[in-house]
């Protein structure tokens, strides 16, 4: 929960290798320039996580999983309030930049705008629907946080603070964010003698500063980051320096793609490009240089190139724009065929997950010479119904509402149907 008086506190509920802290010892620290210049970075703790991506199979007529890991990294109590405080300083010096470069409607993601990515496509959608006819290319960063180059990142960074270098406790907190390192979680509890299923038995803290030295250290699990390249994810600072890494390009860019009568758009690592198609081969020729320059590759297979011209009056193109989870094909928005996907695949695992523990606990209460119970439905119809404030189907009414799209209605009708089917099972 953030603290009234200081934005940048947060209390986080995990365990680590030191106490949680109050926002007044927390803000001691971290307005002190000299103590966070002096700070001992502790490393992070890491695991992994699969998530999995959902697709319409043509040739076996069915629904495919593929399952892909993401590594997630948490910081330390006082680390993190290190870096929640240094975005706290740096985010007014960026907004500054992109006020002042003229890129406040350029630059979409990890920035305060009250705005969601429906608000984000249909600016797009309504850029490309401006021009009578037009070319929209879109390119997507690979592995974008992990091949930020630290050379780069140090020289924007003191450039948004108006330096030539960077002070002594910011260059700390650079150091901590590009020479960090890593401990897995598993391999932790394990030399901790913790369970993985309940790490507060230990306490406030998984050790003391004791055992950390001779249990954690000596074991020699601790991973150092020793790359000129990639800074992780799970510190509360790195969604900002990615854009501060990329403040130069998107200005370049952005001049560039305004000089010929376009519109440029960048969330996270998804760029937007409509220009007019004489400037095709030039844009996609310029933007794919200019990303080299600053030491980062574009992923071939997401890049898309979609050409847009007025037929019969009507805006067209050939096939579907696919940008932040809608479709537009110049006349139509409708939601990713992926996204339904994944909601039904989510749907049926859930309603199975739900009746395997209704039977079970049936079961026990039935042991117990007490009567079954029928299934608990208010969960369910809050994680995968309209009833739900924050669900896919929710938030498919919004995007249907906002962008006035009907095909968006089309598609969620028959979603709860489909709820009720399963139920059926």
């Amino acid at each position: 929960m953030l603290s009234k008086k200081e934005p940048w506190f947060r209390r986080r509920g995990y365990t680590h290798f030191d106490r949680p802290v109050s926002c007044l010892t927390a803000s001691k620290i971290v307005t002190d320039p000299q103590r966070v210049a002096k700070r001992g970075f502790l490393p992070f703790i890491d695991f992994d996580i699969v998530t999995s991506k959902v697709k319409w199979c043509d040739d076996l007529r069915r629904l495919v999983r593929k399952s892909k890991p993401r590594k997630v990294a948490y910081a330390s109590h006082i680390d993190s309030h290190i870096f929640s405080y240094y975005c706290h300083l740096l985010t007014s010096k960026y907004e500054g930049e992109l006020n002042k470069r003229g890129l406040n409607t350029n630059v979409l993601a990890f920035r305060t705008l009250g705005k969601s990515n429906i608000n984000f496509a249909a600016e797009a959608f309504s850029s490309i629907a401006e021009h009578s006819e037009c070319h929209v290319l879109g390119l997507d960063i690979k592995g974008f946080f992990d091949n930020l180059d630290h050379a780069i990142l140090k020289s924007q960074w003191a450039s948004v603070l108006g330096m030539n270098v960077l002070p002594h406790d910011h260059y700390a907190v650079f150091r901590a964010l590009t020479r960090y390192s890593m401990v897995n979680l598993d391999a932790t509890l394990d030399i901790l003698g913790l369970s993985k299923h309940n790490q507060r038995a230990a306490g406030l803290r998984l050790c003391s500063p004791e055992d950390f030295r001779e249990k954690i250290r000596s074991a020699k699990i601790i991973r150092k980051h020793s790359d000129v390249k990639g800074i992780p994810q799970g510190s509360s600072i790195s969604a900002l320096l990615s854009n501060i890494y990329m403040l130069e390009f998107d200005e370049r860019i952005a001049r560039y793609v305004g000089s010929v009568g376009g519109k440029y758009f960048r969330y996270c690592d998804d760029m937007l490009f409509i220009v007019p198609p004489n400037e095709a081969s030039n844009c996609e020729k310029f933007a794919t240089d200019y990303i080299s320059g600053i030491k980062l590759g574009i992923q071939p297979s997401k890049t898309e190139r979609r050409h847009f011209q007025t037929i019969n009056g009507c805006l067209r193109s050939e096939k579907p724009l696919q940008y932040l989870g809608f479709l537009f094909d110049g006349q139509r928005v409708l939601l990713r065929s992926a996204s339904l996907a994944r909601y039904s695949d989510r749907l049926r695992r859930g309603v199975k997950l739900a009746k395997a523990t209704m039977r079970k606990r049936n079961q026990l209460r039935i042991d117990r010479g007490g009567e079954p119970r029928p299934l608990f439905m208010k969960s369910l119809l809050r994680k995968y119904t309209y009833f739900g404030r924050r669900n896919f189907i929710s938030y498919g009414y919004r995007a249907a509402q906002y962008l006035d799209s009907k095909e968006i209605r089309k598609q969620l009708r028959p979603l709860w149907k489909r709820f009720q089917k399963e139920l059926m099972r």
